[in-house]
């Protein structure tokens, strides 16, 4: 993946606006001269505090702009890999038993299949597999919810006399 070029130029911006003071020298052995320029000293120490303040600036936009760029670009990474990654919805794990310390039993859907799993510390056994039929038929896993289809059509043919009786009854 390529980095864009906003990027580059905060870096080397940055990279630029620090290079002086990576190259000072130090400045405790460095001699006062209080002598006849003290005055332009400090006149010159105040017409650079306007310098200090844009220096400031920028190195504040170009921080901003480096941590919108490594926003930019984690958004963009994410975004690859979630197109990628089809392979999540093969697994679902649909129950969990502990068993005691560092022992469980798991109920994994594996596809079309109901796995039971036995987890230890160091090992993970599959116990038995079950088609989603004998899965249901044993009770491991809830029954299908009833759709508005199949409601309507068990609503709409009364079961039993009494049940034909009071359909006919009720006036509506």
């Amino acid at each position: 993946m390529r980095t864009p070029s906003f990027i580059l130029a905060a870096v080397t911006t940055a990279t630029l606006i620090t290079a002086p003071v990576a190259f000072a020298g130090d400045g405790e052995g460095t001699k006062l001269n209080l002598g006849e320029d003290a005055g332009q000293a400090a006149t010159s120490a105040s017409a650079t505090g306007g310098g200090s303040i844009v220096r400031t600036i920028v190195g504040l936009a170009v921080v901003l702009g480096v941590i919108y760029g490594l926003h930019w670009v984690l958004k963009q990474v994410k975004a690859s890999k979630d197109e990628t990654d089809d392979s999540g919805d093969a697994l679902e794990s649909i129950a969990q038993l502990n068993l005691g310390p560092n022992r469980s039993l798991h109920l994994v859907r594996v596809g079309g299949e109901i796995v039971l799993l036995g987890a230890a510390e160091h090992q993970v056994t599959p116990i038995r597999r079950y088609s989603e039929a004998e899965a249901t038929a044993l009770g491991l896993l809830e029954p299908p919810a009833m759709t508005l289809a199949s409601l309507e059509a068990e609503t709409a043919a009364p079961k039993g006399l009494m049940n034909l009786i009071r359909s006919k009854a009720v006036t509506k």
